[in-house]
């Protein structure tokens, strides 16, 4: 059965993550404004993909915190995970050119339905991409690529993002959930950012009783969540 998330957890300690999250988006986008009218620059591209990604962090939150409150909003439906992957890479296209990441969509195979909110699930993949997208310059892999995909494991099929560093893992998660909102970096060694995204991803999955965990995809490491199929279109 799917459980609400606590909204004293998302009301509060994820509130201060997002705040601290929109600081350098917001003053980019004034420092970019300020530049392109200094210099008649009527490219407006970067400005637009800053601002586009500040947007997504609040819309996904405020999703998280009306899922946390409203569990009728969970609408739970038969949903294609590959679809998703695919409209999440769409969503981070621009983000990832702005800082020089390439993504690699790897959906190959047969993977049935999947029960979920599709709405909820892309928000959460979308603020985990985000994240990474920011994380991976500062990071030392040999390919500045994040890779979308999806893969069988015993449990069910896991949708998750990935790169070729091994800078993710499970201690890394689990101190960063126990710091968020008390520490300015709670995922220091990813991101030097209060790493917003990751725990609005969390709280998103958590809404459908869903967990975000750290994962592997063939030699590369990420996070992902495990999702169940749809057992009864399994059977049509």
């Amino acid at each position: 059965m799917f459980q609400s998330a606590d909204p004293t957890i998302l009301s509060q300690e994820l509130l201060l993550s997002v705040a601290e999250q929109l600081k350098l988006p917001l003053l980019q986008i004034a420092r970019q404004a300020e530049q392109a009218l200094l210099i008649g620059n009527t490219d407006i591209s970067a400005i637009q993909t800053t601002a586009d990604s500040a947007l997504a962090l609040i819309d996904n939150y405020v999703l998280g915190v009306r899922l946390s409150l409203d569990h009728q909003l969970l609408d739970i439906e038969p949903v294609s995970v590959s679809s998703v992957l695919y409209d999440t890479g769409q969503q981070l296209d621009s983000l990832a050119k702005s800082y020089g990441v390439g993504l690699e969509l790897n959906i190959a195979g047969r993977f049935g339905p999947v029960m979920a909110n599709r709405i909820a699930l892309q928000a959460a993949l979308v603020s985990l991409g985000t994240s990474l997208i920011e994380a991976l310059p500062a990071l030392e892999t040999n390919q500045l690529k994040l890779h979308l995909a999806t893969h069988r494991c015993r449990y069910g099929i896991v949708a998750g993002l990935y790169a070729d560093t091994e800078h993710l893992t499970g201690d890394l998660l689990r101190q960063g959930r126990s710091l968020q909102g008390r520490a300015r970096q709670p995922l220091a060694g990813l991101s030097q950012s209060s790493g917003a995204g990751i725990f609005v991803a969390d709280a998103l999955l958590s809404a459908m009783s869903l967990k975000l965990k750290v994962s592997r995809h063939q030699h590369l490491f990420g996070l992902g969540t495990v999702l169940q199929l749809n057992n009864q279109l399994q059977l049509v």
